[in-house]
């Protein structure tokens, strides 16, 4: 079972691999550092140099996760209700994400976990964005008896465009293994061609004063460099003759379950 931080927030630091299953083959990796904190009932409060401003150094804002409405944490309630959770599987809510960095982001993918009075994660929810601006969140809940964070495997149909070398078909397997400080999320795209492999993986510390600065030094422009990095592994398939497609409209449903 994992230790959530006593004190609402955490700093992740993280490893992350992707690698394509179809031809043209391709792979990538690289590091970053990830807040995982307390967002329902009551959301951690952050050290500096965490703060409101827009093009603070480090920033947590309501737009960039949901829908983008007021109450982040009230969005995941919600949604956790809607798709069957009851009122003992949401003691608490806990978002790992990356925050703004000088007012710049972009979160490929973030997850909220639901966690009863236990500790236990009795759901999840994956939150991607892709390039576009498009936002879309797929639920994951264990229905047998392996718990979530146990390693449970969550097969759902990928409704999303994210790559637009990759089609909208096939299904996601998601897999989440918590223990301790300890956190490995896999998902693996599969259809009838190929598909796609990801996994995220790291160990994290309670967030201090001394963490949040050194996350803020570390990757001052974290979310810029991971747009330019896979813009750049665009650009590589696109030489070794991947077929491009055309971005299609997203689901008019927020969340696929």
């Amino acid at each position: 079972m994992i230790h959530w931080p006593q004190n609402g927030a955490a700093v992740l630091r993280a490893k992350t691999w992707h690698g394509r299953l179809d031809a043209p083959n391709n792979e990538f990796a690289y590091s970053l550092d990830l807040l995982l904190m307390r967002v329902w009932p009551k959301p951690a409060r952050l050290p500096f140099p965490f703060t409101s401003y827009r093009l603070g150094p480090l920033s947590v804002r309501d737009k960039d996760h949901g829908v983008g409405s007021h109450g982040m944490g009230s969005w995941a309630v919600r949604h956790g209700l809607q798709q069957g959770l009851i009122e003992k599987d949401i003691e608490s809510i806990w978002l790992l994400t990356q925050p703004r960095r000088f007012g710049c982001l972009f979160n490929p993918v973030s997850f909220w976990f639901f966690v009863n009075q236990t500790g236990t994660v009795t759901a999840a929810l994956a939150e991607v964005n892709n390039t576009y601006g498009d936002r879309h969140t797929y639920f994951c809940r264990s229905k047998g008896e392996e718990l979530l964070e146990n390693g449970a495997s969550i097969e759902l149909p990928k409704r999303f465009h994210v790559s637009p070398f990759q089609d909208i078909k096939g299904t996601y397997l998601f897999r989440f293994n918590l223990s301790e400080r300890f956190i490995s999320i896999s998902i693996d795209h599969r259809h009838e061609n190929g598909g796609l492999q990801a996994s995220l993986s790291g160990s994290f510390k309670e967030m201090s004063l001394a963490n949040a600065l050194r996350m803020a030094a570390k990757r001052p422009f974290g979310g810029i460099s991971v747009k330019a990095l896979i813009h750049w592994q665009a650009l590589k398939l696109l030489i070794k003759g991947a077929v491009f497609r055309k971005r299609p409209n997203p689901p008019a449903e927020d969340i696929t379950a």
